[in-house]
């Protein structure tokens, strides 16, 4: 499998974990990983905005 395919689907990993309410804590991919980046922003595009004060 080439990256594309991996990154495509650590961001639909991403959006699911969101979706699911995981924490964003829970991103299989080491610090610095291209896929961690992909990973968070599909956590980001799902996770709702946080509550005002």
């Amino acid at each position: 499998m080439g990256f594309r395919e991996d990154a495509v689907r650590a961001l639909q990993d991403g959006l699911r974990a969101a979706r699911v309410g995981q924490s964003v804590t829970a991103c299989p991919h080491p610090r610095g990983s291209l896929l961690r980046t992909a990973w968070v922003r599909g956590y980001a595009q799902a996770a709702p905005p946080p509550a005002e004060d």
